[in-house]
């Protein structure tokens, strides 16, 4: 049986999501972040491989990174619908935000909230130099692509209900989190986006995100 080992305000939400949606057993441990670094606790490390969510274990299995644990779920249910067959009409729009996730928007978003980390946890006096170094690369790098890419998702919101046409497949499922993320810190407020603002709130109103949150039991995904 597959167990999630499921890190507090990380991307393993996706992969609690997706055991709800697929309605398999499971087991979750559930793990606190340390209180004063806000990584992962030692526990934890000691079973991911890379000390990073999502992991999880099976037999003698372990395996970490979001989309490889998506697929090695979902090669276990071949009668899923979450994941459209190939050559079907849906196939290339799921492959490209299935990956897009973890290959683009999720990098850019975490590297932007580390950056904006550094401005405020800088010493005093290199402050100002760090504020002017951030600044530049958001303008030159971080914000121009972010911005293509939310301009892109909410013109491929306006085409279909979910990602991958009208029903869930598991690049909503991978892309949700980054949704969260880029509503509550990369600018996709509702009024430029709200195509994506309604993806937010269908995808909190499933039920199967409804049941993973509650498990969960944080109230945010997000630190």
């Amino acid at each position: 049986m597959i167990t999630l080992h499921h890190l507090e305000k990380s991307q393993s939400i996706r992969i609690l999501w997706l055991l709800e949606e697929l309605g398999v057993p499971y087991e979750i441990k559930l793990y606190d972040r340390d209180p004063n670094t806000r990584l992962a606790p030692a526990a934890y490390k000691a079973i991911s491989p890379l000390g990073t969510a999502p992991v999880i274990t099976d037999g003698a299995v372990t395996l970490a990174e979001t989309n490889a644990i998506v697929d090695y779920v979902l090669d276990g249910q071949p009668g899923s619908t979450l994941r459209p067959a190939p050559g079907s009409a849906n196939r290339a729009s799921y492959l490209f935000w299935f990956h897009t996730a973890q290959g683009s928007l999720q990098p850019l978003l975490t590297n932007k909230f580390v950056l904006g980390a550094l401005t405020t946890r800088a010493p005093m006096l290199v402050r100002p130099i760090a504020k002017s170094l951030v600044g530049a690369l958001n303008t030159a790098f971080f914000d121009p692509r972010l911005g293509a890419l939310l301009k892109e998702i909410e013109k491929a919101l306006g085409q279909s209900k979910w990602f991958a046409g009208d029903t869930l497949t598991a690049a909503d499922i991978v892309m949700g989190y980054c949704m969260e993320l880029a509503a509550h810190r990369a600018g996709m407020d509702e009024t430029r986006f709200p195509n994506g603002h309604r993806f937010l709130k269908q995808m909190r109103e499933y039920p199967s995100y409804i049941r993973a949150m509650e498990k969960d039991g944080k109230g945010t995904i997000l630190l």
